[in-house]
């Protein structure tokens, strides 16, 4: 408890933190005995019988049952109750010592009152202490969160006294923690159903590059705006995963129809894609910017909810729109080397068509 009293003062000092309260409750009186082994030893008292002797006094010991004819009767032995009530009372039993000779307790022990707690809550079977605190103003989560590690590190606490991080601080540390694992996850079901979508291993890369560039607007937006990276700002980033994908598949999609198709080069695919796409992209990507920008631009109760989730889809569009328009073709054509590498020639098609040659050696 001690050290919960020092980790709440030092946090105190914290500018990031405001309102820091605990709830360990002060104000309990406690009553120690403390004995004097050296007088004890010396009168042949041992602490074993010190023990039984306030056991039997104050704990209600059960001594023996008496049996009746229908009921049962505990005996339990305990010293009158007008000798319970101070924390004087404790001194005034005696004790064994040497020679079987009762010795008055108060001889050799003392009597100390102090302040205890009044309640003490646990975390499973450990006793615990929760300290409560809310963000100042003009600070971030996760800087308050780091200023309140570096103080409690500051304190060199004990060995067994463990600190952690609870409520709204740990659901924050764990979501920053698996966002990264989030976002892979939904790259890697992009990448299976574009593969399994195209029939290629290498096109699929060309659609989910256009995710970087949306991201990047994301976090640039949130850093403009000074919001944080939430969960739910976080929740706007997947969404961008879904919506920006499909600039670069109405793209790829118009050029991977026309080379097999039409049997045109990579280069002049890809720019007619570029051509015939560019409308439609622009005409989504306006659509979705319009759909969040009530979000971005609400005010009332419930717009700290709304604002990074606009803030989010509408910076991610307008960059990934800037960008991709000149980025997706340039990846394009540096993917389809690998595919026409890959890929037989139209003469060896043709060839393989004709069958075998018929000349004879």
């Amino acid at each position: 408890m001690a050290s919960a009293r020092k980790a709440e003062e030092a946090l105190k000092k914290v500018p990031e933190i405001t309102e820091v309260a605990s709830d360990l409750e002060q104000g309990g009186l406690e009553a120690k005995l403390v004995i004097n082994r050296k007088k004890a030893a010396q009168l042949g008292v041992k602490v074993r019988d010190i023990s039984a002797a306030l056991s039997n006094a104050f704990s209600q010991r059960q001594i023996s049952t008496i049996y009746g004819e229908r009921n049962q009767y505990k005996v339990v032995l305990e010293i009158p109750a007008e000798r319970r009530r101070e924390p004087g009372d404790l001194a005034g039993l005696f004790v064994p010592g040497a020679g079987g000779v009762q010795i008055p307790l108060r001889s050799i022990a003392a009597v100390e009152q102090s302040v205890a707690t009044i309640s003490i809550d646990h975390q499973g079977s450990y006793p615990a202490v929760t300290i409560t605190y809310d963000l100042a103003d003009g600070y971030k989560m996760e800087a308050a969160l780091n200023a309140v590690e570096r103080a409690v590190r500051g304190l060199n606490l004990p060995d067994n006294v463990r600190s952690d991080f609870a409520g709204d601080a740990k659901a924050f540390r764990e979501n920053a923690r698996n966002q990264l694992w989030l976002i892979l996850a939904a790259l890697i079901a992009v990448y299976l159903i574009l593969g399994i979508l195209y029939e290629s291993l290498v096109h699929p890369l060309t659609i989910i590059s256009t995710l970087p560039s949306s991201g990047l607007g994301a976090l640039i937006a949130l850093n403009w705006y000074d919001l944080e990276l939430t969960l739910v700002a976080f929740i706007g980033i997947i969404m961008l995963i879904g919506i920006v994908k499909k600039n670069g598949i109405m793209m790829v999609d118009f050029a991977i129809s026309a080379e097999r198709s039409e049997g045109l080069p990579p280069r002049d695919a890809v720019y007619a894609a570029a051509l015939k796409r560019f409308r439609p992209i622009l005409m989504t990507t306006l659509a979705a910017i319009c759909g969040a920008l009530p979000l971005m631009l609400s005010t009332g109760p419930g717009s700290e909810l709304r604002v990074p989730l606009g803030v989010t889809v509408v910076g991610g569009l307008i960059l990934s729109q800037l960008l991709t328009l000149y980025t997706t073709p340039s990846i394009y054509l540096l993917m389809s080397r690998f595919t026409r590498s890959n890929e037989p020639s139209r003469m060896q098609k043709l060839m393989m068509q004709d069958g075998p040659s018929t000349a004879a050696a």
